[in-house]
């Protein structure tokens, strides 16, 4: 069957590409060539070395989104201001590209002046829940290296706020002191629970918290499933407790990795929320099938 179009989800350390068709997934190919390992001539042969196989001697359109856009991607999409819809067909970006088998358009990132945020990538999530969930109006949580919360109404991104959970989780469980306590051992729900509870009480304990995790492995033998699921449980509750006026009295739904969301979700029901789960996959490609249909409409 011929491959209608493609469609890419370049991030920092991964390129992931679907060949579609009428019928949906036609084919699908990832690599390690993420924008992190590549200079400014090095994406158009990554993107070849996946996606050969599915072109012809006519051009084919690429439609890419996340860091391939980035200032030390591929070429510069710049940011638009919100509040905006997610998607918009007139700021896509041409990348240039020497093969005349592919036409490559990159998706834009959003930019917020006050407070001062970006998001790259996320946009077209947005979008893919969105379209997965017609008239949607709520709070979008994207947990992740920075995890996101964004709140939409009518079809636009009115705000939304940055949190580098993910990567102080990185962090900590392996650059911190708290390192030599992580290795090994089950996950822990229940110490995940405990730290939740305890961090959106008292956020401003965090500090001692953490280090209380270190302490607890030196002279009471904390195992290292329930300190890496406290320390998850402590970091996700500072960022609930400081997202609190998003996700508040809000319909939620989750975007991310099936093990994380599911922790993000099982935080917020202790909080009384009942959040949708989307899988990350799902919403990317409806983003970027929406994307598409709005070049061709």
């Amino acid at each position: 069957m011929k491959t209608d179009w493609i469609a890419v989800d370049w991030g920092t350390s991964n390129l992931r590409a679907w060949a579609m068709g009428q019928g949906g997934i036609l084919a699908h190919a990832a690599s390690d060539d993420g924008m992190g390992s590549l200079d400014r001539d090095g994406f158009e042969p990554a993107l070849l070395r996946l996606i050969t196989p599915w072109l012809t001697a006519d051009r084919t359109e690429v439609i890419a989104c996340g860091m391939v856009g980035s200032r030390q991607g591929w070429f510069e999409a710049p940011y638009r201001a919100t509040p905006c819809t997610p998607l918009d067909s007139a700021s896509l970006v041409t990348a240039p590209s020497r093969d005349t088998r592919i036409a490559v358009r990159l998706i834009p990132g959003l930019k917020q002046a006050k407070p001062a945020d970006v998001m790259r990538g996320e946009e077209t999530q947005i979008a893919g829940v969105l379209a997965l969930n017609p008239g949607f109006d709520g709070v979008i949580c994207l947990p992740g290296t920075h995890s996101k919360w964004v709140h939409v109404s009518a079809g636009e991104v009115v705000s939304f706020q940055t949190f580098m959970t993910g990567e102080l989780f990185a962090l900590l469980s392996t650059q911190s002191v708290l390192r030599h306590g992580m290795t090994g051992g089950d996950w822990d729900d229940a110490a995940f629970d405990t730290a939740l509870s305890d961090t959106l009480s008292r956020p401003e304990r965090i500090g001692a918290k953490l280090f209380g995790l270190r302490a607890e492995g030196l002279i009471a033998g904390l195992d290292a499933g329930a300190a890496r699921a406290r320390l998850s449980g402590l970091l996700i509750g500072v960022e609930l407790a400081a997202s609190k006026p998003f996700w508040l009295g809000q319909e939620v739904a989750i975007v991310g990795s099936e093990a994380l969301a599911k922790s993000y979700a099982r935080a917020l029901v202790t909080q009384g929320a009942s959040p949708r789960l989307v899988p990350a996959t799902d919403a990317t490609l409806a983003g970027l099938t929406a994307a598409r249909a709005q070049v061709t409409a």
